[in-house]
Parts: structure tokens; C-alpha cells; sequence
């Protein structure tokens, strides 16, 4: 038995296949996500989704919003979705430095939050390049 799992951002479709898993980041920690899952709606964190097809992984860095669960189907709405297999590393790793020196220089309360979610974002493609692929 599978999940039909379907990613969607404003832009684009990121996602839209038959999986056997999923792990996805929320506001409140990781939940697994196998056939058969109790129906639930959920906030989705800054993260990373991990999909299980087959016995292959594959990641995807996620950029917030809301999912939900329900009938063997998982429907994630979120502001931005990158395949960690299309992001390209070196640049991540730039974007990473550059958004940790931004936070170290941020001043105010506004900067400081901006500055962080930036972090959050970069540290998350990242993550998604390096994750279990």
C-alpha cells in the first residue's frame, strides 16, 4: 500500500507521485507518515520532507506552510519546495555563510528575525543536500 503525496507551492507542483513514507518536519517535531495515518492537519516548519520510495530516500527542503493527512493522501502547501537533488551544494553552502554573516551584523529586533529566518532557510537546503538520498 502506498501514499499519494503531493507537494505544492504558488509556483509549481514540486512533488506529485506514489511514496511509501514520508517524514515531515512540523511546528511541534518530525512526524512519520506511513499508509493508513490517522487524518490530521498540520503546520509545516522550515525542514526537511524525507520521502521513502521504494527502499530510496529522497529529500526535499521545505520553506513553511500546512499539510494535510487524510485517505492515504498527504497534501503539503508551502511557500517554497526545492529537491534536495537539484540544489546545487557549493551555492547552498555560500547562501549558508553569507546568512550567517548577516545575522552577526543584524541590528534591531527586525533585522535580527529576518536575518534568522534566512539562516533557517539556507541551513535547511543544506541539510537537503547532504540528507540520506
Amino acid at each position: 500500500m502506498t501514499l499519494k503525496l503531493c507537494v505544492l507551492t504558488p509556483n509549481r507542483i514540486g512533488w506529485d507521485s506514489e511514496v511509501d513514507e514520508t517524514i515531515l518536519c512540523t511546528n511541534s517535531g518530525q512526524i512519520g507518515i506511513l499508509p493508513n495515518h490517522a487524518p490530521i492537519a498540520t503546520a509545516v516548519d522550515i525542514g526537511i520532507l524525507r520521502i521513502r520510495i521504494n527502499d530510496q530516500w529522497s529529500t526535499m527542503a521545505l520553506m513553511g506552510g500546512f499539510a494535510r493527512i487524510g485517505n492515504n493522501e498527504i497534501t503539503v502547501l508551502v511557500n517554497d519546495a526545492e529537491r534536495g537533488s537539484d540544489i546545487d551544494p557549493q551555492e547552498a553552502q555560500q547562501t549558508l555563510e553569507i546568512a550567517e554573516a548577516n545575522l552577526t551584523k543584524a541590528e534591531g529586533k527586525r533585522q535580527k528575525i529576518e536575518a534568522n529566518l534566512a539562516l533557517r532557510r539556507a541551513r535547511t537546503r543544506v541539510e537537503a543536500t547532504n540528507a540520506i538520498s
